[in-house]
């Protein structure tokens, strides 16, 4: 009986917690984003930030989506080959590209490059009481530190996003066209005709949504972080577990919304 109780107080302990965490987060979030509503904004944060998350992450997104639009060819023509429905290929290239592929890939490789690096910039800046300087200055953490970055994520994310899906159905034309021998013109012409407006939109949405969910919990980790150098390590790992999970779950629900009949 006392083994179910514990039990049961364990499970009870893990939902308070939980319950506690989403909150503090969703209370840092409306702070975060109340302070890009009001006066002063630190634009060299802002452009600082945004040139890490878009431009330096370019390169592994690039690389990332033109691998998987080759591979998801490939793929699909060998399963499409059993059905005779090999013409199919160009248009399930570029409906999963944009809508899934496209925004998932490129926050998964976003949060593992710039979500932990946030985490780590913030986190050692606590422990080394950077942070408590900042408001000693009469210099408010949150608008120069939180603000500028989660900014940074909501529009550098879509401009990654929209890279990463030409790049993704151009990797799936080049082996359609290259090795499966695909006519060039009939392929492009598919993928034109099938793709709509509402499936970039959904991306770029999506995009939207994982950039602020990823630059919110690198600089909750990071801002929250304590026990110095080791603290900083779990909250650079917290930090892109949390946001590739969130990723995934957000990535459910926002399907569901758009696409949901």
């Amino acid at each position: 009986m006392s083994l179910i109780l514990d039990s049961l107080a364990g499970l009870g302990r893990g939902l308070i917690g939980a319950c506690r965490l989403t909150g503090a987060v969703a209370l840092f979030a409306l702070a975060g984003l109340s302070h890009l509503v009001r006066p002063p904004f630190y634009g060299r944060m802002f452009l600082r930030a945004f040139v890490d998350m878009a431009y330096f992450s370019l390169p592994v997104v690039a690389l990332t989506a033109v691998f998987t639009g080759m591979v998801l060819a490939l793929q699909s023509y060998t399963g499409f080959a059993r059905f005779s429905a090999e013409g199919a290929v160009a248009n399930v290239v570029v409906l999963s590209v944009v809508r899934e592929l496209g925004p998932v890939l490129a926050g998964l490789m976003v949060a593992g490059r710039v979500g932990a690096a946030m985490a780590a910039e913030l986190g050692t800046m606590r422990v080394t009481d950077q942070i408590d300087a900042l408001s000693t200055l009469s210099t408010n953490p949150m608008k120069y530190l939180v603000a500028p970055r989660l900014l940074a994520g909501i529009l550098s994310l879509p401009l990654l996003v929209v890279v990463a899906d030409i790049l993704g159905v151009l990797g799936g034309y080049l082996i359609a066209t290259l090795k499966l021998g695909f006519n060039s013109a009939a392929y492009l012409q598919r993928t034109m005709d099938f793709v709509q407006t509402m499936d970039v939109v959904s991306g770029l949405v999506k995009a939207a949504v994982f950039g602020f969910v990823i630059a919110l919990l690198g600089c909750y980790q990071g801002y929250h972080s304590r026990g110095g150098a080791q603290g900083v390590g779990a909250a650079t790992t917290g930090a892109v577990v949390a946001a590739s999970i969130l990723i995934l779950a957000f990535d459910y629900v926002l399907t569901v919304l758009f696409f949901a009949r």
